[in-house]
């Protein structure tokens, strides 16, 4: 674990817990997870953005703009929140089709502080979390590992499907993982192609899923494994890695035969329906301790 979080102490509950909310289905994984452990869950959900599912999962909600930064602050120091997870992503083509975006997607004052003192020198994403975990701290909320509550749907180490990897894929994944820890590292991508231990592909800026498809252009034949992970030392307080059922479709349909993932470190969303995908799909799922 990264040795930021590791100094965090966490109130035990019934203490709530604070939820950042922005697209997709973690958000809702989180909140059940934190109702699950008996926490009120206080959240702000990014305007345009947020799953309709999630405010009836909520004790108390608020709408926020996704370039508030100032508001997220204010409007949950305001319900009492001390600790709170981020997660979830942002949908370009909700925010593209929103008709209030121009209203909803001013920057507030605190936004505009922000990018002038930090991040119009470094956009990368540890730098946007520094800075974000900075403005929050300042109206007394603290972020804290986005794995906290949903700890049962990490990667377990070991073949996690009916199929394990062919003994070829194995050979690929020994070879690889170096490499994917250290662009993972370097802030490259948190995942990458391999197949008879040649490269085919790393993910950037683009996704993982638009990833595995330019791989599968990329290989002309089938049997190719996924690596995906981010390391030991990386800041889950944001942007943990997430696996799903649309991950192993893209898997199938582009011939890979096999993902890796970092156990204890890559996020199965709908895990069960997940893993029982794979084993109808033909694709091995396996769990790689982090330091192999």
């Amino acid at each position: 674990m990264n040795p930021a979080l590791s100094t965090i102490s966490i109130p035990p509950a019934p203490a709530p817990i604070g939820l950042i909310a922005g697209a997709g289905g973690l958000p809702l994984l989180v909140a059940r997870g934190l109702k699950h452990q008996g926490r009120p869950v206080y959240a702000v959900g990014f305007a345009g953005q947020y799953e309709k599912e999630l405010p009836p999962l909520c004790d108390r909600f608020r709408r926020v703009g996704l370039l508030r930064l100032g508001q997220w602050a204010r409007s949950l120091h305001r319900m009492g929140v001390t600790h709170a997870i981020m997660v979830g992503g942002v949908d370009k083509a909700k925010l593209m089709h929103d008709p209030f975006r121009l209203v909803r997607q001013i920057p507030d004052v605190r936004t505009l502080v922000v990018w002038h003192t930090t991040l119009r020198h470094d956009r990368r994403s540890p730098a946007l979390l520094r800075a974000v975990a900075d403005e929050l701290a300042t109206r007394g909320v603290t972020l804290i590992d986005s794995t906290h509550a949903i700890t049962e749907h990490l990667a377990g180490p070991g073949v996690l499907t009916k199929r394990a990897p062919t003994k070829e894929q194995q050979a690929d994944i020994d070879f690889a993982w170096p490499i994917l820890l250290s662009a993972a590292k370097l802030g490259v991508g948190q995942a990458i192609a391999v197949r008879e231990k040649d490269v085919i592909a790393v993910e950037a800026s683009e996704g993982t899923n638009a990833m595995i498809r330019r791989a599968g252009g990329l290989c002309s034949r089938h049997g190719w494994t996924l690596l995906k992970g981010a390391g030991p030392e990386h800041d889950r307080r944001a942007d943990v890695p997430t696996i799903c059922p649309e991950t192993i479709r893209a898997l199938a349909e582009t011939g890979a035969g096999c993902a890796a993932l970092e156990a204890n470190g890559v996020i199965i969303i709908d895990k069960a329906e997940t893993l029982a995908l794979a084993d109808k799909l033909g694709v091995a799922i396996v769990g790689v301790d982090p330091g192999a």
